[in-house]
């Protein structure tokens, strides 16, 4: 069914779920999820007012499944509401919600009612491309991955072979050594913690702490923050606005004209 065969009322509901004051109103309503939630996790406060957060937790859960219901009948025929994987994202944590409601399943809602905090996601546009972007990054990361991976078994190896009896504690093992080197990969407080007393016993050793982490940080954080912001600028690129993406499509024509018109003269 077409835009222009939809009934009247249909199209208002579709205008009315698109319309920005509605996001707005759903975005206030996972901030108040969110609160709500917060506020749970002090006993003190939850054991005082139990049924108050109970309802509080009914009423929203409700009024979101008020909204996604909205949204499908908007979406005539409902069918083209769950062509959008963001769509099944919302549909299921509110659906879950009905489904798991009983004192048998209390840590699960817990847990659900935390996840209704990433509706944000699907409600704010900007934050749907750089999720996607982010997913669109995964086939890309096993080759980094995979790359890291080496240079943490070599850097691993490398370390039990060299400090073992020095520091059983951070390169007794492969294991261990791992451990120590995702610490160090991290910049956590490595200097004071493992290389400068094993320092104490092979001042050589900061060759090797210093080669890891010119390697295993600013190299190889580098390629996945590369990749991530590559997939970004394309996600954009592809979401852009189709009169700005024709503006860019003439002015490069514009300057290709501008070039051949060059060449000719020249």
């Amino acid at each position: 069914m077409t835009e222009e065969n939809k009934p009247e009322w249909r199209r208002r509901l579709a205008f009315l779920t698109e319309h920005r004051y509605f996001t707005i109103v759903i975005m206030a309503l996972i901030f108040i999820n969110a609160v709500v939630v917060g506020m749970e996790t002090y006993p003190e406060l939850y054991g005082r007012y139990p049924e108050w957060f109970q309802f509080a937790d009914r009423l929203l859960l409700w009024l979101f499944t008020i909204e996604i219901a909205l949204r499908m009948v908007a979406a005539k025929p409902f069918y083209h509401f769950f062509h959008s994987g963001w769509n099944w994202f919302d549909f299921l944590i509110i659906a879950a919600g009905h489904l798991f409601a009983g004192a048998h399943f209390v840590t699960v809602l817990r847990v659900l009612r935390v996840l209704r905090v990433l509706r944000a996601i699907t409600v704010i546009p900007s934050l749907r491309r750089l999720v996607d972007a982010l997913l669109r990054t995964i086939p890309s990361l096993f080759n980094i991955l995979f790359l890291m991976g080496l240079v943490f078994y070599i850097f691993a190896v490398i370390g039990t072979m060299l400090f073992a009896t020095v520091s059983p504690e951070y390169f007794g093992n492969l294991q261990r050594s791992v451990l120590t080197l995702f610490q160090i990969v991290t910049l956590d407080n490595w200097t004071e913690s493992v290389m400068r007393p094993i320092m104490d016993a092979e001042p050589l050793s900061w060759i090797y702490f210093v080669s890891f982490v010119l390697v295993g940080t600013f190299i190889i954080f580098n390629l996945f923050i590369g990749v991530i912001v590559n997939n970004v600028e394309r996600a954009d690129e592809e979401e852009a606005p189709p009169a700005k993406k024709r503006d860019v499509e003439a002015l490069q024509s514009e300057i290709r004209e501008l070039k051949e018109m060059l060449e000719k003269r020249e």
